[in-house]
């Protein structure tokens, strides 16, 4: 007995041993070695109280590793799953005797039909809170005329019976923003703040994270600048800022990210902030790029605290855009938040195609604001309209006070973006099962209604140009024509717009099918020179099969 437990001592020994010396992860720390790689910048090196941060495991030679697929798989029983969206309290109709007025805050991200799209290809249906419908509908670029004269976008409207209720009407407001050539677009300041923790070891993580960028930098020039930031148990500066000539340099360093250990996500925006702000280009585009899961564990950490950190650090003139990753442990509402608030938008990468229509094909939409704190508030005609329904967009919605507030934050318009609402109307003298009864008004019973025509509502945006505190304010009057050939701008958004309510299963989505998405869809892809709608009628397919 004594000889066989002194031989299990001996093989734990052995064990302990291989483990201790296994490559696996290399650890550094400022009184170690450490580990022998090439150069991260000839002409400058990160100072030494950045150094004291630098990720260890983090930071070392790389690993082969398969081919990245096209899109990611994964099991329907998956265990563990943490991911986190935000409930989502449907907008309801509204009469316009008692609310004529609808703000809102617009919204140009669609990360939501990505991830979506994810769970489908999946052969899942989308959980609650993951579909927002004006995020189905924005991520579709519609063909809008470009602005004429000073205003950064052009405004578009159109009206047209209710697809899924015969005896309403559907408004679409479509704004199509400025398109700059990328060799007109200003100097860019970037920062890429990469989470290399231990949650990203995963195929559709980090290495995608990795083909992602590689794929920005190709459209970097010469006056452009990076740098790289990662975080896992703190964070620390690997990539000064480089010339976007550097293109081998700034690859190689993004080549040399591995992941592992816990996540200050708190710590690593600090740093990428301060980092933006000394390199700071005046009258240029200054960003941090976040590409991460958002499961943050060490340090700063709650959605309240790390919303506080892009509030202040927003002042700066520095914006956020964040690139969403991975699944199993996503956390959806905190990427929101922190895009939200960042002035900025956010994605969520499922593949290299979609980091190619987000980094290359949308490159200035992504990563130049041309407009921003962009709001709309309509106010409705009570002679041509009983009552509305703004379709999505619950968590931009603002008090009405809030649209002449310039210090109320809004979001932002990048070159070349397209921006599309839809409002469901009931006509005035029109019976609707939605529309709630009140208690008589004891203060306008004798309120007369002040005829305006043909106008059935009027529409008015504020913007501020990128470097302005003062917003400008346009208007938009809309006649009461509803339109006998409607265009593939409406049809097509009106589609998705379907298509969402039947995925959240809308209490408003009457006579929606996902037969009648798929027909409006069809009948109005376009030119689809990428693909993306095309592809979007796949997804009814398979979403109608899941739901069976």
């Amino acid at each position: 007995m004594k000889s066989l437990i002194i031989a299990l001592m001996a093989v734990v020994a052995c064990i302990c041993f291989v483990l201790c010396k296994s490559p696996h992860k290399v650890e550094t720390r400022l009184d170690e070695e450490p580990p022998k790689t090439a150069p991260l910048s000839k002409p400058e090196q990160p100072k030494s109280e950045e150094l004291r941060e630098v990720v260890v495991t983090a930071y070392g030679a790389q690993k082969s590793r398969r081919a990245l697929a096209s899109t990611v798989t994964t099991t329907a029983d998956q265990e563990f799953n943490t991911e986190d969206y935000d409930h989502i309290e449907e907008n309801r109709f509204k009469e316009v005797s008692a609310d004529p007025l609808s703000t809102f805050s617009i919204d140009v991200d669609g990360a939501s039909y990505s991830n979506a799209r994810r769970f489908l290809n999946n052969n899942q249906l989308p959980p609650a809170g993951a579909v927002r419908v004006e995020e189905f509908i924005n991520y579709f670029h519609y063909d809008y005329p470009q602005p004429k004269g000073e205003a950064p976008f052009s405004i578009n409207t159109e009206i047209a019976n209710c697809p899924w209720s015969a005896k309403n009407k559907l408004v679409m407001i479509g704004l199509q923003g400025k398109k700059i050539p990328v060799e007109k677009l200003p100097a860019s300041n970037l920062v890429f703040l990469i989470d290399v923790s231990g949650s990203m070891q995963d195929e559709n993580k980090l290495p995608l994270v990795k083909s992602s960028l590689k794929l920005l930098i190709e459209q970097l020039r010469e006056q452009d600048r990076v740098s790289i930031v990662v975080y896992a148990g703190s964070a620390g500066l690997v990539l000064p800022s480089t010339s976007g000539s550097n293109k081998r340099e700034i690859r190689d360093a993004i080549e040399r990210l591995e992941a592992g250990g816990s996540t200050a996500g708190g710590e690593g925006i600090r740093l990428a902030y301060k980092t933006a702000k000394q390199n700071f280009v005046e009258d240029g585009n200054n960003r941090v790029i976040l590409c991460t899961d958002g499961d943050f564990n060490v340090g700063v950490s709650s959605d309240a605290e790390l919303v506080k950190i892009v509030e202040q650090e927003r002042q700066s003139g520095v914006y956020l855009t964040v690139l969403g990753y991975g699944m199993g442990n996503y956390k959806d509402n905190k990427m929101q938040q922190l895009a939200d608030k960042g002035n900025g938008n956010h994605s969520y990468i499922d593949n290299i195609s979609e980091a190619k229509k987000v980094l290359v094909n949308e490159f200035g939409g992504t990563l130049f604001t041309i407009a921003k704190d962009v709001k709309l508030q309509v106010e409705f005609n009570p002679s041509k309209v009983r009552a509305y329904r703004l379709v999505g967009y619950e968590n931009r919605l603002l008090n009405k006070q809030d649209f002449k507030n310039d210090k109320k934050d809004a979001g932002e318009i990048g070159s070349g973006h397209t921006v599309t609402a839809l409002y469901e109307i009931v006509p005035a003298g029109v019976e609707s099962e939605f529309i709630e009864e009140t208690d008589p008004l004891k203060y306008q019973q004798n309120g007369k209604l002040i005829s305006k025509g043909d106008e059935m509502m009027t529409v008015k945006f504020r913007y501020k140009k990128p470097g302005a505190d003062k917003s400008i304010l346009i208007e938009h009057p809309v006649k009461d024509f509803a339109t006998r050939q409607t265009s593939d701008n409406f049809r097509f958004a009106a589609a998705v717009a379907q298509f969402g309510m039947l995925l959240n299963n809308s209490a408003f989505k009457q006579t929606s099918s996902f037969n009648n998405a798929k027909s409006l869809a069809n009948g109005a892809l376009g030119k689809d020179e990428e693909g993306y709608r095309a592809e979007f009628v796949t997804l009814i397919d398979k979403a109608r099969k899941l739901s069976l």
